[in-house]
């Protein structure tokens, strides 16, 4: 996207997420806060601060009393606590605060057990194989554009039961919710409110049309003996397609990116196949994609500096995951990583409830890929873009492909 904002002069005092040169490669700019000053603050969007080493962004992600979670991405429009009330948000329960945030994930959590997940293996793995076919006798194409962006859009399509043609619309949604946040507030409102008549219709259609998927089960759950309002249901799916699909196409996309760059980790997971897991892991860790946010929920002291109720607050877990106060050369990918207590699916009760789906589909995208391509690399480093916003990855990956080993 176009930045909306003027150049950023100095991290420490005027951060903007959205900066080019935050997008294109925020790792020395939060390896430079963490030693000049490891809280950041900012005027832009009406207030914000940023803590950047792991015991800081722990003691965020754990302080329920100071951080409300009402709104989880900064833009130019603040809510107050009128506009979306605690404790459940807009979407429940990533915006939900305690004690109302344990009672709604607790009535999710069967819905994303092993089981259920486990159930959409095998369609996450024929979709991976046939994206792979349409690339087939080709040397050079798009990772992110042919294959990453695919995998997660479909398989949450699948879970919540739409149909598999509205893949595009849940790309475009995504893009306003997480990229497109300095536009201006009546047009953001305006293409919300587009989001939600087509939410809408999908629920009626549930309702008409009871079936084995997540909208059927969010229709049928209950709370304290009584069904969940729609405007609970919808706000859920709208949480499920956010945290779900740009988080993990992202962690796809850089996982390859990663590999397509390093050989001897290329050749290694290609032929050592019982360390995927530990590597899917360590690719989390170094290259966690989500950054969440939340708001001051009143005026305090954080270490010195003056948080006032209202201003925004950016957890980015990514740059806890490279501290090296709490992992040992967080900058070195390593695979066969056996300590790795990261944070790429956060901290705290809000830790993502999605991580198993999460981590299924990298698992499944990665032994698919070097299944058929074992030998890659970047076809243009310098046309590899990544998003910009809280949640970051490759938007274009081109990659060379090379056959009987060239």
């Amino acid at each position: 996207m176009s930045n909306r904002h003027p150049p950023v002069g100095d991290f420490a005092t005027d951060f903007d997420h959205t900066d080019p040169a935050w997008v294109a490669d925020p790792y020395p700019i939060w390896d430079d806060l963490r030693q000049r000053c490891p809280v950041a603050h900012s005027d832009r969007y009406g207030g914000a601060w940023l803590p950047v080493t792991h015991d800081l962004v722990s003691q965020v992600a754990y302080d329920h009393e100071h951080f409300t979670s009402r709104s989880v991405v900064v833009s130019e429009q603040r809510p107050g606590p009128d506009d979306l009330p605690a404790p459940i948000g807009l979407s429940p329960p990533i915006t939900s605060d305690p004690p109302y945030h344990s009672i709604v994930r607790r009535m999710l959590l069967p819905a994303f057990t092993p089981k259920p997940i486990a159930a959409l293996e095998p369609f996450t793995r024929e979709l991976c194989r046939d994206l792979l076919a349409a690339t087939d006798g080709r040397t050079s194409f798009d990772a992110a554009v042919e294959y990453a962006q695919h995998i997660p859009v479909r398989v949450i399509v699948r879970f919540l039961g739409f149909r598999q043609e509205d893949a595009d619309m849940f790309r475009s949604i995504i893009r306003l919710v997480l990229e497109e946040v300095d536009l201006p507030a009546d047009e953001r409102e305006e293409r919300f409110a587009e989001v939600d008549t087509y939410m809408n219709a999908q629920i009626e259609d549930h309702i008409a049309h009871p079936r084995d998927d997540l909208t059927s089960f969010l229709i049928e759950a209950e709370i304290d003996g009584r069904k969940l309002p729609v405007e609970q249901v919808r706000g859920t799916m709208i949480l499920l397609m956010i945290a779900g699909i740009d988080t993990t196409w992202s962690s796809i996309g850089a996982s390859l990116w990663h590999l397509a760059q390093h050989p001897e980790d290329r050749r290694r997971l290609a032929t050592e196949p019982a360390l995927m897991d530990t590597a899917v892991e360590e690719l989390l860790r170094a290259y966690a994609p989500v950054t969440m946010a939340r708001l001051v929920a009143k005026d305090f002291d954080f270490h010195g500096h003056p948080f006032k109720e209202g201003d925004w607050l950016l957890l980015p877990f990514p740059a806890a995951n490279r501290d090296p106060a709490a992992f040992e050369n967080p900058g070195l990918v390593q695979l066969d990583r056996a300590r790795n207590r990261h944070a790429a699916f956060g901290l705290g009760r809000h830790r993502c409830l999605g991580s198993n789906l999460a981590r299924m589909e990298l698992r499944v995208a990665l032994e698919e890929w070097l299944a058929r391509y074992p030998d890659f690399e970047l076809a243009h480093p310098a046309a590899v873009t990544w998003s910009a916003g809280q949640v970051r990855g490759p938007r274009t990956l081109p990659l060379t492909i090379h056959r009987n080993g060239r």
